[in-house]
């Protein structure tokens, strides 16, 4: 099937104006390890915005002949862009909003390459190095404000629910909006979208124009979760672990809305590193929510969590069903505990500090068939640790739905294997079998065939 496409030319208006010429080189270096590729990747899922597509492989395979490169003139720089997919125009002319994005990963691309890897100031072999990373990333893309209340809600769920499941979303958004909270989601669809599609209203009605709908993401997930377009931030972390880790030091509560591996992956993230005991005092709102139709999907949720983790793991968040008015309740009387903690405290509001992040959350994990093969799936460790080997058994799930390179390797070695003992394992397959049948692993109307087999 062809697929419309445009050639189009743009400037960056007040972002990255100019770039050096050893910069652009390292952009257009299509040698193995060069940057263009990943450039290429991240720059044509911005642009397939809006796009009902949640396969990194499949969508490169769509638009094989895109390609950008860059102008570079004694003014400033354009990038010159051929073969994009039409929907990222107007009557020809770029959506402002999509440009903005493209924009975002040129600063990105360009800063993690030359200011964080290899950059002797970060050490990230270490905690510590890995947040000071983060932090410069993220100060970097312009998203740390001092001297602003606590007031960003952090919204994790599915790209793959129900129409009655993201209406509910914006009810929720909408909820929070009245309240003067900002968003930050995955940035993708569904899930994604909903909180912040609602939020803009209720920023509206209460006449605040400066709203935030910010947009956390990596290169390997972008393609199967595009920026939506009320994303007005966009933010590039290179891999999965400063992308969860980014959230939890910007956002100050998060809810949590239905969702599939990548939702379950965020809830074991968040509750491991709740669960450490240097965290055990500091205040995290953190609520499950959904519609009516949702409440066994919390359920399952709610009963693997109990029988992998325990009861002081349920006992750091909290089940509203059907209810977005009192959801917005319950987070911004958590702000105010979380403002008041911090302030005692002398941390940040707009970065925090004080979250201990133990090192099994920030090193990256490559989800090959050996690693998922040795991951220890037992009860024999602390319940921090556990939750960060099953949030790696998750994540290597989410790489082979939808990430190109897990489903090529997939395709290439057969399915993901997990070892492990046998009731913690029966819980997983539980849970997983239960997003399969509540097809809650791909987009509607795709049929989902499993990435990985449960050894039990």
């Amino acid at each position: 099937m062809n697929y419309p496409v445009l050639n189009t030319q743009i400037s960056p208006e007040g972002r990255l104006d100019v770039l050096s010429k050893a910069e652009i080189s390292k952009l257009l270096d299509t040698s193995h390890g060069g940057l263009y590729s990943v450039f290429r990747h991240c720059t044509l899922a911005v642009l397939n915005s809006g796009n009902a597509l949640d396969d990194g492989k499949e969508l490169l395979a769509r638009y094989p002949d895109f390609a950008i490169s860059i102008i570079h003139r004694s003014r400033g720089i354009k990038l010159d862009i051929r073969n994009a997919p039409c929907s990222a125009f107007v009557d020809g002319v770029m959506i402002k909003g999509i440009q903005e994005h493209v924009f975002a990963v040129l600063r990105d691309i360009i800063f993690l390459n030359s200011e964080i890897e290899g950059n002797p100031q970060f050490d990230l072999t270490s905690a510590n190095g890995i947040t000071d990373a983060v932090f410069h990333i993220l100060r970097n893309a312009n998203f740390l404000h001092p001297l602003v209340d606590p007031n960003l809600v952090v919204c994790w769920g599915g790209h793959s629910i129900s129409g009655n499941e993201y209406d509910y979303t914006k009810h929720v958004g909408y909820q929070l909006g009245l309240r003067g909270l900002n968003i930050c989601t995955g940035c993708g669809p569904g899930a994604m979208k909903g909180p912040m599609k609602g939020a803009t209203i209720g920023h509206a009605k209460q006449r605040n124009s400066a709203g935030l709908y910010i947009g956390v993401t990596e290169p390997g997930i972008i393609a199967a979760e595009a920026p939506n377009a009320i994303v007005n931030e966009l933010v590039i972390l290179p891999d999965i672990e400063k992308r969860l880790e980014a959230f939890v030091r910007l956002g100050h509560a998060i809810v949590v809305f239905p969702g599939g591996a990548g939702t379950a992956e965020e809830i074991l993230y968040i509750l491991g590193i709740l669960l450490h005991p240097d965290n055990a005092v500091i205040p995290f709102p953190l609520i499950f929510t959904g519609p009516v139709s949702a409440a066994s999907y919390f359920s399952h949720i709610d009963q693997f969590i109990g029988a992998t983790l325990g009861p002081d793991a349920q006992k750091r968040y909290e089940i509203i069903i059907d209810n977005p008015e009192l959801v917005a309740q319950r987070i911004q009387t958590g702000i105010a505990e979380v403002r008041a903690y911090r302030k005692t405290i002398s941390d940040a509001y707009f970065f925090n500090w004080a979250l201990k992040i133990p090192s099994e959350f920030q090193q990256p994990f490559e989800p090959t068939h050996q690693n998922m093969r040795q991951l220890a799936l037992h009860k024999n460790q602390p319940d921090y640790a556990l939750a960060a080997n099953l949030r790696r058994a998750f994540s290597g799930i989410v790489a082979g739905n939808v990430k190109a390179a897990g489903i090529l390797a997939i395709e290439k070695y057969g399915l993901f294997e997990l070892y492990g003992e046998t009731d913690l394992m029966e819980s997983v397959d539980a849970l997983l079998t239960s997003f399969v049948l509540q097809q809650r692993m791909k987009l509607p109307g795709k049929l989902y065939v499993p990435c990985y087999r449960v050894i039990k």
